[in-house]
């Protein structure tokens, strides 16, 4: 799916380092939350493709005043994560799962499932930016770690997408595991 892509891409290109994840974070989960809610009250009795052009404008309106804010906050991490920034307007959550899932939930519950898919989120972005920093470069937080290997290419792009793809492949192995088990039990 491209909208799943457009908010995975920053992560691989740019998640290579906490500074640049914690700017990630920032703005994912600033951007991500706003326009959702504001989002949540639009009429939905709209069509289905004005409502998606909607929530892309609204997302375009909350990116703006969050961009300078970020320029203030995270000046180097902005400037590295550079198009990216603009694709995170535009994520999954907003553009697809808005429709999918959120507004088909009250207002409570849509927002807590959507606080809990943006710390999820965050949770991976931090993950993997850790990884990429300690094994790719040899430090946590831009401070030198005492490491007897470094592996250069997991710092960029490619050993971002290697990772990425490493990290799910165990996620699902303990999910399949975690699941079997449950039907093993229920069977008993």
């Amino acid at each position: 799916m491209l909208s799943a892509g457009m908010v995975i891409s920053p992560v691989i290109m740019c998640g290579n380092n906490i500074q640049n994840a914690l700017a990630l974070i920032y703005v994912f989960s600033t951007i991500t939350l706003l326009s959702v809610f504001i989002a949540s009250f639009i009429p939905k009795k709209l069509p289905y493709a004005i409502k998606i052009i909607a929530y892309a404008v609204i997302s375009s309106f909350v990116y703006i005043p969050i961009k300078v804010l970020s320029a203030e906050i995270y000046p180097d991490s902005i400037e590295n994560i550079g198009i990216y920034f603009p694709l995170i307007a535009v994520n999954s959550l907003i553009v697809y799962q808005t429709e999918v899932k959120f507004f088909k939930l009250s207002r409570r519950d849509m927002l807590t499932s959507l606080v809990f898919y943006i710390l999820g989120f965050d949770a991976v972005i931090l993950i993997t930016a850790f990884i990429r920093e300690i094994i790719g470069s040899g430090t946590i937080n831009s401070n030198i770690v005492d490491m007897d290997f470094i592996i250069s290419g997991v710092s960029q792009p490619f050993g971002g997408f290697i990772l990425l793809g490493l990290m799910c492949g165990i996620y699902r192995k303990i999910r399949a595991s975690v699941t079997d088990e449950k039907n093993d039990t229920e069977v008993k």
